[in-house]
């Protein structure tokens, strides 16, 4: 059990920590927390302990916060804060060095390599066929936006993509150089063999491209990825897959996909820093594919996917805390941030079906979600009202809309689910 000594002194380093950043002390100026993760034995012996002195120890959330809503925008570790102040510190006294040699602090034109190697051996593709971004919005622009096409072409997406896997497409349908058809996807469906066989019926003698979430952005269905490819391929048709849920959701591996794209959000689930992206590009689609920016070496092959991330001049801080997220990621586990996160969702799950009110929108079969478990709420609209002006003063973060969507991560409590659930019982009485 905690002291309260050692309790308030984490607070105060929160304190100090939120003064730091409003006034722009730079964060290596104060007092700094041991790094080290709990043993792997109390995990073993009580998880919930584990859990949470996770969140006590490595974010800044405050006790009174029950976030539900990493779906919508993550929370940075504080390994990732830490990562991303004290580059902007070195920066501004230009003391950024690489093997002793000192280095612009910049970022835009560099091919960031090392970066992107590791990066790709965490997504599961070549370095040579990931590109950084900003987000997955801006990488299915750049796939939506360069991707050669003949007039006429047809790109089929599904009736739960979201506007930034929607709206690329539709700009150039907007410009005549393109047709979209929506699907209708089941809701909820009753097996992944079902979604296969809807994507893949739709498909027609006009069809190039089949674009479609990894996990779907509204009700967080995890779809059968590999199928959809293969079976698209033998039909000569280009996969997209919108994967903004998927970094550090569930693990995964790009190359067992079989899409010839990918867009990837780190920001929500890798615990990286907002303006953090990623986008894969199958190696024989890169010499065709147009960067949709453009400044020197847009036309250089030899960058590879590399010629997708010339921006022009960025925020290099950024990418120090992607890196960083990804490595509490590892030091914690893939899989075992999976199992924590999915046994919350779960259990979401089956206290909301256990409520007369309640429309389940996720599949019974809980391997064809992650950790976003959508149920519709079918009370009147003065108890939503009071529903969400229950959440806000206790200070509940989810969806506020008859389509709930719950998110549990590595920093949701227990507590916070009884919470959410003691708030909705009593909107509901």
């Amino acid at each position: 059990m905690m002291t309260d000594n050692v309790v308030n002194r984490r607070e105060m380093l929160r304190q100090l920590a939120g003064a730091a950043a409003l006034f722009g002390v730079a964060a290596e100026a104060l007092p700094a927390e041991p790094g080290d993760l709990p043993s792997r034995t109390l995990l073993d012996t009580d998880a919930e302990a584990y859990w949470e002195r996770i969140r006590d120890e490595q974010f800044l959330m405050p006790g009174k916060r029950a976030f539900l809503n990493t779906g919508s925008l993550g929370v940075a570790a504080r390994p990732v804060l830490d990562a991303v102040s004290r580059h902007l510190h070195r920066s501004a006294e230009l003391e950024i060095t690489d093997l002793q040699v000192e280095q612009y602090p910049r970022w835009g034109y560099e091919t960031l390599d090392a970066e992107r190697s590791e990066l790709a051996a965490f997504v599961g593709c070549h370095k040579d066929e990931l590109a950084i971004t900003h987000n997955a919005t801006e990488a299915m622009s750049i796939i939506a936006g360069g991707m050669p096409l003949e007039p006429g072409a047809e790109v089929l997406l599904t009736d739960q993509e979201h506007p930034s896997g929607r709206g690329p497409w539709q700009v150039r349908e907007a410009k005549g150089e393109l047709t979209t058809r929506v699907i209708e996807l089941p809701l909820p469906p009753d097996n992944p063999g079902q979604l296969v066989d809807v994507l893949i019926s739709a498909i027609g003698p006009k069809t190039r491209v089949l674009s479609f979430s990894g996990i779907m952005s509204p009700t967080g269905l995890l779809m059968p990825i590999r199928e959809i490819c293969d079976a698209a391929r033998e039909r000569g048709v280009i996969t997209v897959v919108d994967g903004a849920h998927m970094t550090g959701q569930v693990p995964y591996r790009i190359e067992a996909m079989g899409c010839d794209y990918f867009a990837g959000s780190p920001h929500k689930w890798l615990f990286a820093p907002a303006g953090s992206g990623l986008l894969y590009i199958r190696e024989e689609r890169l010499d065709a594919h147009y960067p949709v920016i453009a400044t020197a070496g847009w036309d250089d092959k030899s960058l590879k996917a590399g010629r997708y991330m010339r921006f022009g001049t960025n925020n290099r801080a950024i990418i120090e805390g992607f890196v960083a997220g990804l490595h509490f990621a590892q030091a914690i586990g893939p899989d075992t941030i999976y199992r924590r996160i999915h046994d919350l969702a779960t259990d979401v799950d089956r206290r909301a079906r256990a409520l007369p009110y309640i429309e389940m929108l996720s599949p019974e079969d809980d391997s064809m979600y992650g950790s976003l478990v959508t149920f519709r709420i079918n009370l009147p609209e003065s108890k939503l009202e009071k529903l969400w002006s229950l959440c806000e003063q206790r200070r509940i973060w989810t969806t506020a809309n008859k389509q709930l969507r719950v998110s549990t991560h590595i920093h949701t409590r227990r507590s916070d689910l009884d919470l959410f659930f003691e708030t909705l019982a009593e909107a509901a009485a």
